[in-house]
């Protein structure tokens, strides 16, 4: 089967909806289908730059098609880097309709740039609805957008709480909307090999803006008294990052954009990962890379995150530094105690949990649902 998958963010940029276009390529592919992904790439579209990227992705040649380059826009609390504009539109219909591919899979396909402008393409389409919140900003666009989700021949959503905003910003009825998780390439995880660590440590991962709760963090770890020399390990980047450097307490570690190994490998060495988020959080991937990584979890007590950790983390109210500040002294004991969350079987437990989310098991998913709307 032929497919393409498009992202209405920029690849050069790394975000979760393009982690999950980029993983189920990779997955459909070594299920020996063609899976091939499009979306905007911030560099000069001359020959190579897309093979170079798709290597640098872990697919084969011609893989990548890039519509052009981004712009930032601001959306659910956050910045997305969209292709604007009908260049993009028209680079992305002439790729598409040269591939001659069975089913198109959309990925917030209504989303300004890219997806939406595929959504007149006539091959049967699929579209994942990722995002949770901000449905606000669609209202005032809600008969524009259900009438283009129409066009959609099926429409899945990552949780529940994606099903919700989807049902705002596309319509239908909730029965329409197939729950299909976040998949991850459970492997990379559970096989890495640990980063060597200064002394009892936490991870963050994320983008550093208000929303992903990363000053509530700080916040917290500064309050700790408990375990002496305990280190916090800060990856990514973002437009608080000075402001937050500025005020961070000892013991914090910088680490800039990571690349997959070394997040992989830093999931594997940190006793805990907390992801802090207040609000907008449709899905834990990071918790159920964690989690196959034998890490354990402190997360904010968001219904994404509930959702993923179901018992296999500690959750607390989100923006309680205090709260947070407990239950990251308690994990760290318990990890260095071998009990409770971090006793070993507790740690199995959550690599099992993390196993129904395997993205070899969501790209049959998929597979499933392209074969329904192809009526095979």
């Amino acid at each position: 089967m032929r497919v393409a998958l498009v992202t209405p963010y920029s690849l050069s940029v790394p975000g979760g909806v393009q982690g999950q276009v980029l993983g189920l390529a990779r997955a459909l592919n070594a299920a020996g289908h063609r899976a091939v992904v499009l979306g905007p790439v911030d560099a000069p579209l001359r020959p190579g730059v897309a093979d170079d990227l798709a290597e640098s992705f872990g697919l084969s040649p011609g893989s990548v098609f890039g519509v052009g380059r981004s712009q930032a826009v601001p959306a659910n609390g956050s910045v997305a880097r969209l292709a604007l504009g009908p260049l993009s539109a028209r680079r992305a219909w002439g790729a598409l309709a040269a591939g001659r591919y069975d089913v198109l899979h959309l990925h917030e396909p209504l989303a300004p740039g890219t997806t939406w402008a595929c959504l007149l393409r006539p091959e049967p389409k699929v579209g994942t609805f990722h995002r949770a919140g901000g449905e606000e900003a669609y209202r005032w666009m809600a008969p524009a957008s259900h009438r283009a989700a129409r066009r959609l021949a099926a429409r899945c959503a990552v949780s529940e709480q994606a099903r919700s905003s989807a049902l705002v910003v596309a319509g239908g009825r909730a029965q329409d909307y197939e729950i299909i998780g976040n998949g991850v390439e459970l492997e990379r995880f559970s096989e890495a090999a640990p980063w060597p660590v200064e002394g009892p440590t936490v991870l963050f991962v994320g983008r550093h803006e208000q929303r992903k709760g990363l000053a509530v963090l700080l916040e917290a770890f500064g309050r700790l008294g408990r375990p002496p020399g305990a280190v916090l390990w800060v990856a990514g980047d973002g437009p608080e990052t000075d402001a937050l450097r500025r005020r961070a307490v000892p013991g914090v570690r910088w680490l800039g954009r990571v690349d997959d190994e070394e997040l992989a490998r830093r999931l594997a060495g940190a006793q805990v990962l907390c992801a802090p988020s207040l609000h907008g959080e449709s899905f834990g991937v990071v918790l159920t890379e964690a989690m196959a990584a034998g890490t354990a979890v402190v997360a904010s007590d968001l219904p994404g995150y509930a959702a993923v950790a179901d018992g296999c983390g500690e959750l607390v109210p989100p923006g309680d530094a205090g709260a947070l500040a407990r239950a990251l002294e308690s994990a760290l004991a318990d990890v260095a105690a071998g009990v409770g969350r971090g006793a070993p079987d507790a740690l199995e437990a959550a690599r099992r949990r993390a196993r129904q989310w395997s993205m070899d098991a969501v790209a049959e998913r998929y597979v499933a649902v392209y074969e329904r709307i192809l009526g095979r």
